[in-house]
């Protein structure tokens, strides 16, 4: 009998070692708002920002240089993060969308990240801004989530869950302090409760879009002479700086710091309105961020509009120090997750498993092309070269040698222009609607034709400089 209940014993070790070695990877997704490319000190473009624990995150990881979102603005931009899919499949192409029944009745019957890991026995959560519908913790919920704290102000929030880990009835949150503080603290007690079991937690910052709101805790970080504007981006930014550093030492607290892959991508570029106007208030208008060196800003499928920073970090899983400048896209984010967590692969996914070629096991790069579309805009981008069209407007830049894009090669290059258009709209015939374009309104052209007119044909070279961040 003793020697029975020794063996009973070991195989019961062996086990509880077995489940340990087996356990998959948490995944985290933190998510700014209109933050432009300049703005992580890990990006060495600007020496005001304040960003050492994500840029400890970058150190410990993979700086992207050339990392992409979906969309030059926030709402089809989230719909392709959390899909996995171009947004443009299924018609959540602009912001106005996501109140039309039925292409938000398209994008409810996709599984979403969530959904697909709680499949493989992920316990999910996210906080913060939601933008895809209705705000109520029930229809958030309903895309895969279990735990929700919708907050992005200073008015009411929505949640399931209270900052101590205790399980509520759905209800409205009121007050309590500022909203990028909580729903940093909301993720903390999200780790603290189920750090014993794989979890996917989405951290959706609403910063530094507007309105700008950052108290005087954070304000006084930023001391000294530069616009206001900037001086409030930069103060949320920091707050969101402080609540990753939470995060990380939760995880840490827990042993998780090298059971957990951490992505930090921006949802879109930082909207300018052309001059950088300082204007008083928080409200509408240039949000305090920066793009450069990148050219043009929300609103364009420039890079100033769709790359982003872009940070990776797996503790020893991922070699730290990497600068990586293969294109990469938010679409990788979900092809990425669902790989980790032992999922059967998917070709409705349009992204790439990142973690064979950011551990050196694959060569090559992720992708051979990336495509997008935007209202009257459309690109395409394939090895050095990226074709741009806005409306009739048609441009082609070589990546390596002129990401700013300040010079268009199209006349120099005209057979290659042609073949990336061809591609683009054998692409474009697949989306919803079908076509390069999926809306042309008076409107959009117009605002398209001031922006392009300013960034690419040279206006801001010919007209005096009213740029009030200098």
């Amino acid at each position: 009998m003793r020697y029975f209940l020794n063996a009973l014993f070991l195989l019961a070790i062996c086990s509880l070692e077995l489940s340990g070695a087996e356990r998959k990877p948490n995944i985290l997704v933190i998510y700014t708002d209109d933050h432009g490319y300049s703005d992580l000190g890990s990006q060495h473009v600007v020496d005001d920002i304040r960003t050492p624990h994500v840029d400890q995150l970058a150190a410990s990881g993979v700086r992207m240089t050339d990392g992409y979102t979906t969309a030059p603005q926030c709402v089809p931009s989230r719909a392709g993060l959390i899909s996995g899919q171009y947004q443009t499949k299924f018609g959540l192409e602009s912001n106005p969308q996501y109140t039309d029944a039925a292409v938000m009745r398209r994008f409810h019957e996709l599984q979403t990240i969530p959904e697909r890991l709680k499949k493989a026995g992920y316990t999910t959560g996210m906080a913060g801004k939601w933008h895809l519908g209705t705000n109520r913790v029930n229809a958030i919920a309903a895309h895969g989530f279990d735990k929700v704290f919708f907050k992005h102000s200073a008015g009411p929030g929505h949640w399931n869950m209270d900052l101590e880990g205790n399980d509520i009835e759905p209800q409205s949150q009121k007050g309590g302090g500022y909203h990028l503080d909580l729903i940093s603290e909301f993720a903390c007690s999200f780790i603290d409760r189920f750090h014993d079991e794989p979890f996917f937690f989405y951290l959706a910052y609403r910063a530094p879009h507007v309105p700008l709101d950052a108290p005087p805790k954070y304000l006084k970080r930023f001391p000294g002479e530069m616009p206001e504007r900037r001086r409030q981006a930069l103060a949320m930014l920091s707050a969101v700086d402080d609540g990753v550093g939470r995060i990380v030492s939760t995880l840490r607290n827990h042993g998780l710091e090298e059971e957990t892959l951490i992505f930090f991508i921006s949802d879109n570029g930082a909207p300018l309105k052309i001059h950088k106007v300082d204007a008083p208030g928080g409200g509408p208008g240039w949000d305090g961020s920066l793009n450069d060196p990148m050219n043009g800003e929300k609103g364009m499928l420039t890079e100033g509009g769709i790359r982003v920073p872009f940070v990776v970090s797996w503790k020893g899983k991922i070699p730290g120090g990497q600068v990586y400048s293969s294109p990469v896209i938010t679409l990788d984010v979900a092809a990425t997750a669902c790989a980790l967590a032992g999922l059967p692969v998917d070709p409705a996914l349009d992204g790439v498993n990142l973690i064979p070629y950011l551990t050196g096991q694959k060569t090559g790069v992720p992708h051979e092309v990336l495509y997008w579309r935007w209202l009257g805009q459309s690109a395409i981008r394939k090895g050095k070269w990226k074709y741009l069209r806005s409306d009739n407007r048609e441009y082609l830049f070589d990546m390596e040698r002129d990401f700013e894009e300040t010079t268009s090669l199209i006349s120099r290059h005209p057979e290659i222009a042609s073949a990336l258009h061809a591609e683009l709209k054998v692409w474009a015939a697949d989306q919803s609607p079908p076509g390069i374009w999926a809306m042309k309104s008076e409107p959009m052209s117009r605002n398209a034709a001031q922006f392009f007119d300013w960034y690419i044909e040279g206006g801001r070279e010919s007209s005096p400089s009213t740029d009030s961040s200098k």
